[in-house]
């Protein structure tokens, strides 16, 4: 199995890439030696690739809860029961202080997210405002995630600042259905697609733990590699009470750190973003999973869960050796 790893990954460095039948191969297995192997490999393709650079980026939860959609895993949906807490839009300044402590925070990249099926015309100058002033004002980097928009409605955040924005997958076409009805897989690749028509970095990933198998979580990111996307964010579900998957039992540390160091394979160049559920979920292995190919990072915290102090994972990077 070493030499099956490294033959691969030579390919990968040489500017090939693996197959499907090979990264199953990677994710089935078991034992931590061929896992830590996997790993060291997807550390050399990283370096290659990606250098020694981390991105860090903070979210905004800028609009919360009564989500019309029907997401399984999601606390703002309004078709469960949670405690989750309600508010409309933010205005500009609001979404501007949260951007100014996620600087103090370290963050580079901040991210202005909206529990919403999509961008209304109405929210469309607040959100055009945000993006331009945490640019201009702040110094960040805005992207964006409000969910189906249209052609008019990037180009005018694209105006505005925004070069990057964000629509996971969630899980492989298959598995989708299981996840949400009120809208299809499909649905998001066309936003996928219609994003780089307009000339902008696409970000998007997808949840561990959705009860999902390794092979559809192999074709997530065969998916993310056709769409060729920046960052792909990878999630671990941190089941939410009152969800249709509350009771769902994530995978544990080895499988996690075992699926980025796959996804890094079939990813060479994309920022691989750990996010939400990463504390809970990899625990004292949250380095290892830097040390699989993760080269990107959610910190401060996330849309209805809190993350870890952001000091804490500064010293981690910078013990790791990367540079932010």
């Amino acid at each position: 199995m070493k030499h099956q790893i490294s033959e691969v990954a030579e390919r990968v460095l040489q500017g090939g890439a693996i197959t499907f039948p090979e990264a199953q191969r990677f994710i089935e297995m078991e034992g931590w030696p061929e896992v830590l192997e996997l790993a060291a490999q997807a550390t050399r393709i990283r370096e290659k690739f990606t250098g020694k650079e981390v991105d860090l980026c903070a979210l905004v939860n800028a609009k919360s809860g009564q989500c019309s959609e029907d997401c399984k895993f999601c606390s703002q949906s309004g078709h469960w029961n949670t405690d989750v807490s309600s508010y409309p839009l933010m205005d500009a300044g609001q979404i501007v202080e949260r951007a100014k402590q996620a600087k103090e925070f370290g963050a580079k990249r901040f991210c202005i997210v909206t529990a919403t099926r999509g961008l209304s015309d109405r929210d469309l100058p607040v959100l055009c405002e945000a993006v331009r002033r945490v640019k201009e004002e702040v110094g960040l980097v805005p992207e964006c995630s409000l969910g189906f928009v249209t052609d008019d409605q990037l180009e005018q955040l694209k105006a505005a600042g925004m070069s990057r924005y964000n629509h996971n997958l969630e899980t492989a076409e298959g598995h989708f259905p299981n996840i949400c009805t009120a809208h299809t897989y499909q649905d998001r690749l066309n936003t996928l697609k219609m994003l780089r028509r307009h000339g902008l970095e696409i970000c998007s990933g997808g949840i561990l733990g959705l009860g999902e198998s390794r092979q559809e979580r192999l074709q997530l990111a065969f998916a993310l590699a056709e769409l060729d996307v920046e960052c792909a964010p990878i999630n671990v579900l941190n089941p939410r009470p009152g969800t249709p998957l509350e009771a769902n039992a994530p995978p544990d540390p080895k499988e996690v750190v075992k699926t980025i160091a796959t996804f890094r394979f079939i990813l060479p160049r994309a920022k691989l973003e750990l996010g939400g559920g990463r504390e809970v979920n990899l625990r004292d292995f949250q380095a290892m999973a830097f040390l699989a190919g993760a080269n990107s990072l959610i910190i401060g915290g996330y849309l209805t869960t809190r993350g870890r102090q952001p000091a804490q994972d500064l010293q981690l990077l910078k013990d790791l050796g990367f540079t932010v």
